[in-house]
C-alpha cells in the first residue's frame, strides 16, 4: 500500500533525520516572518544566526547544508538580504572557495604519499609516547601546508586498514583475505583475540586523537592551514610568510604546549590514553607491512617519488606565494594526475567529493553574514568591546571567538567577526596596529578553543562521521572527554599570549 502524500513528505523532508529535528526546522522556517512582520529585522536576525548555530551544532543530525540552505534562502526571500549581497560576499572570499575545491582535491592525489609515511611511523616506533609525539607533529606540520581535512582522513584509511587487518586475524582468517569478511562485525572474533582487540581500538582512539589535535595545532600557523586562515589573510592583506610571522607569538608557544601535553597525557594514562599497542597485534601488522613491501612495484615507487616532488613544490609555491592558493592546488591536480598516469574523468572527479559539500556549506555561510551585514547585527558587540580598554580588546576577542566556536563552526564564527572587524578599521575608528592584534585573536580564537567539540573543527566532525568512529567505539561524549586536556591547555596558552606577548 502506498503512503499518504504527506507521510511521503514527511520522510523525504531532511531524509533520515529525526523527526524532532525537521518539526524544529520547520518551526524555524514558519517563525522568522511572524518575527520580522511583528518585530522587527535586527531581532529575526539575531534569531536566524541562534537557528543556523543550532543546525551547525546538530551537525550529526543532518548536515548542516540542507537546513541552513533553507534559513538562508528564506533570508533572501523576506529581504534580509539580497542575492547580490551574498555574491559580493562570495566574490570577496573566491579565494577561500578556490582552496576548498582545488587543494583539498589536490591533496587527495598525494594520499599514498601520506598513508606510506603514517604507516611507517606506526610501524617502526615502539614507544607509545613517541609514537603519538610524532602522529601530533605529523598532523601539525601536515596540516601547517596542506588542510586538516584531508590530513585527517588519512589518519582515518591508515587506521581503518590496520584495524581491518588484525580484525581479519583475530576472526581465524588469513592476512589478505578479502572475501565476504565484515570489519564491523565482531561476531566472528575468537574469544583469546578479544582482550587484545578491545586495547588495541583503545590504542587507534588515542592515537588518532592526537593525529586530530595535531592538526588544529598545525593548522592555527598558516594561511592554509583552515579554511578561514586565508579568509583572514585576505582581509588583512598577509602574504604566507607574514601571516605565520604575525601569528607566531600565539601560535608557536601553543604548539609546543601542545606537544607537551600529548606526551603528559600518554605518561599518565589520563583522560583515556596510555593503552599501548599489544604486542600479538604488532606481530600482525609487522608481518602485514612486510607482505605489502614485498608486493611493490617500481610503479608505485615511481609514483610515491613523484607525489614527494610535488609536495616540495606545493611547499615552495605557498612559501614565496608564487600563485594564489586554489591555482597552486589546482597545479598540484595537473602535476600528480598527468605524471601518475591518472587520466579518466571518474578517477579525478572522486578528488571533489570530499570538498564540495563543505564548499556549498561556505557559501550559505556567506548568504548568513551577508544578512548580519545588511542588518548591523554585531555593531553593537564590536562597538562595546572596542569601547573597552585597548588592552583588553584582543583576549575579548579571543574568548568571545572561543565559545562561540567550541559550540559551532570556526570558520562561520571568523567569516563573522573578520568582516565586521574590517569594516571598523576601513572606517577609519581604529588604527592597523589595533586591527593587526584583533586579526591574531580572532584567527586563534577560532581555531584553538574549538576543539572542545566536534562541531568547532571540521575535522573533527570528519572523524566523528567517518567510518573509522564505531570500529574504534569513539562517541561524541567520548571525543569530548579526550579533547578537554587539550583544549584547556590550549585556550589557557593561547589567551595568556595574546594578553601579554601581543
Amino acid at each position: 500500500m502506498q503512503q499518504p502524500m504527506f507521510q511521503a513528505f514527511s520522510k523525504n523532508f531532511l531524509g533520515n533525520s529525526p523527526d524532532w529535528y525537521k518539526y524544529t526546522i520547520l518551526a524555524f522556517l514558519v517563525a522568522n516572518p511572524i518575527l520580522l512582520f511583528t518585530v522587527d529585522s535586527f531581532v529575526t536576525g539575531w534569531v536566524l544566526i541562534i537557528e543556523f548555530i543550532f543546525c551547525l551544532a546538530m551537525a550529526l543530525k543532518c548536515y548542516p547544508l540542507q537546513p541552513g540552505g533553507l534559513l538562508a534562502i528564506e533570508a533572501v526571500l523576506l529581504g534580509m538580504t539580497k542575492p547580490e549581497s551574498v555574491y559580493h560576499e562570495a566574490l570577496g572570499n573566491f579565494e577561500v572557495i578556490l582552496l576548498l575545491i582545488f587543494m583539498v582535491a589536490g591533496i587527495y592525489f598525494m594520499r599514498d604519499l601520506l598513508l606510506f609515511t603514517f604507516t611507517k611511523i606506526l610501524i617502526g616506533v615502539k614507544s607509545k609516547s613517541v609514537l603519538s609525539l610524532l602522529f601530533c607533529i605529523a598532523g601539525a606540520v601536515l596540516s601547517a601546508f596542506l588542510d586538516a581535512l584531508t590530513v585527517t582522513a588519512v589518519l582515518i584509511s591508515v587506521a581503518i586498514g590496520f584495524y581491518s587487518v588484525y580484525h581479519k586475524v583475530a576472526s581465524g582468517k588469513e592476512i589478505h583475505h578479502e572475501l565476504g569478511h565484515d570489519h564491523s562485525n565482531d561476531a566472528t572474533v575468537l574469544e583469546f583475540h578479544r582482550e587484545d582487540l578491545e586495547g588495541f581500538r583503545a590504542f587507534l582512539r588515542s592515537l588518532i586523537m592526537h593525529g586530530a589535535v595535531g592538526t588544529a595545532l598545525g593548522g592555527v600557523t598558516t594561511l592554509v592551514g583552515e579554511p578561514q586562515n586565508l579568509l583572514i589573510a585576505e582581509k588583512a592583506g598577509w602574504t604566507f610568510i607574514e601571516f605565520f610571522l604575525v601569528m607566531a607569538p600565539v601560535t608557536i608557544p601553543v604548539l609546543f604546549c601542545g606537544l607537551i601535553t600529548c606526551v603528559l597525557l600518554e605518561k599518565l594514562g589520563w583522560f583515556g590514553y596510555g593503552t599501548t599497542l599489544p604486542e600479538t597485534v604488532r606481530a600482525v601488522l609487522e608481518e602485514f607491512d612486510q607482505q605489502e613491501s614485498k608486493k611493490m612495484t617500481n610503479k608505485h615507487r615511481v609514483s610515491l617519488i613523484i607525489q614527494a616532488l610535488v609536495a616540495i613544490f606545493l611547499i615552495v609555491g605557498l612559501a614565496f606565494h608564487l600563485a594564489p592558493v586554489g591555482l597552486i592546488g589546482l597545479s598540484v591536480i595537473v602535476l600528480l594526475t598527468a605524471f601518475n598516469g591518472i587520466t579518466e574523468e571518474h578517477r579525478i572527479g572522486h578528488a571533489f567529493e570530499e570538498a564540495l559539500p563543505f564548499t556549498a556549506l561556505l557559501v550559505v555561510f556567506f548568504a548568513i553574514v551577508a544578512v548580519i551585514h545588511d542588518q548591523h547585527l554585531f555593531s553593537p558587540i564590536i562597538h562595546a568591546v572596542l569601547e573597552m580598554d585597548q588592552s583588553i580588546q584582543p583576549v575579548m576577542f579571543f574568548v568571545a571567538n572561543g565559545v562561540l566556536s567550541a559550540i559551532s563552526d570556526n570558520v562561520f564564527v571568523a567569516t563573522v567577526y573578520i568582516n565586521e572587524v574590517k569594516a571598523v578599521l576601513d572606517a577609519g575608528k581604529i588604527t592597523r596596529e589595533h586591527f593587526d592584534l584583533l586579526v591574531v585573536a580572532i584567527n586563534t580564537g577560532t581555531n584553538l578553543p574549538s576543539v572542545a567539540t566536534p562541531n568547532g573543527q571540521a575535522a573533527f566532525l570528519f572523524l566523528l562521521t567517518s567510518a573509522l568512529a564505531p570500529l574504534i567505539r569513539l562517541s561524541y561524549g567520548r571525543m569530548v572527554i579526550m579533547a578537554f586536556p587539550y583544549t584547556i591547555v590550549l585556550s589557557i596558552v593561547g589567551a595568556l599570549c595574546v594578553m601579554y606577548v601581543l
